[in-house]
């Protein structure tokens, strides 16, 4: 689910290279699977589908800010925060409203496409949180992108709910109860992070964090 912390306000990690490379294969995976889930989401007429892409873009934006503005100044973080919050938030809007308008139709999503895509996704976010557990115990920041893979493992399980709803009762009410929770979701954290930023960008000299040590 998506996350309301934003990984770039707390230590830098660029000071463990192990971090980093895992941080690059956990960027790839996301946008990988965050494009494969909306064109699946969108052929296959699922909501679920589409907004546990939203997870996927999310943790992309998470890892990307990480990884090119953690060793910035606050006001460029900040700045980076702003963009992913934005689009967070746009995109749950996008996702809550299809969802209302699907809602009004009769229109069935497919079973066997939501089961298939969101077993990978479970797989994918499975792996990327099996690379973080050794960070689990680390600084906000790490302990923040964990979180959020956690997280993702249990929203994919939400979907893959919702494609047994899906087939068993023959109806689109499942995807879409799903899909409205998890858009609601979006909007919650996009706000969350705009909020931050704002606060940030109009008083940065409050929010400076001290420099924690990486655990080995």
């Amino acid at each position: 689910m998506v996350c309301s912390s934003c990984a770039s306000e707390a230590t830098d990690p660029r000071a463990d290279k192990r971090w980093r490379t895992v941080l690059w294969i956990a960027l790839a995976v996301n946008l990988t699977m965050f494009l494969g889930e909306i064109v699946a989401g969108i052929a296959s007429g699922s909501r679920a589908l589409q907004a546990d892409a939203l997870d996927f873009l999310g943790d992309s934006a998470n890892y990307a800010i990480s990884l090119g503005v953690a060793g910035m100044a606050l006001r460029w973080r900040s700045r980076a925060a702003v963009v992913k919050g934005a689009t967070i938030f746009a995109f749950g809007a996008y996702v809550l409203v299809t969802s209302i308008v699907a809602a009004l139709g009769d229109g069935v999503p497919r079973a066997e496409t939501m089961g298939i895509v969101g077993a990978i996704a479970l797989v994918a976010n499975g792996g990327v949180a099996l690379m973080l557990y050794r960070y689990r115990s680390g600084d906000a920041n790490m302990r923040s992108v964990w979180i959020c893979s956690r997280n993702d493992a249990i929203g994919n399980l939400a979907v893959l709910a919702a494609a047994v709803g899906v087939f068993g009762t023959g109806s689109q009410w499942p995807d879409l109860a799903v899909a409205m929770v998890m858009a609601t979701l979006g909007l919650w954290g996009g706000a969350q992070i705009l909020r931050q930023a704002s606060i940030e960008l109009r008083n940065p000299a409050d929010h400076q964090v001290k420099p924690q040590t990486i655990p080995t």
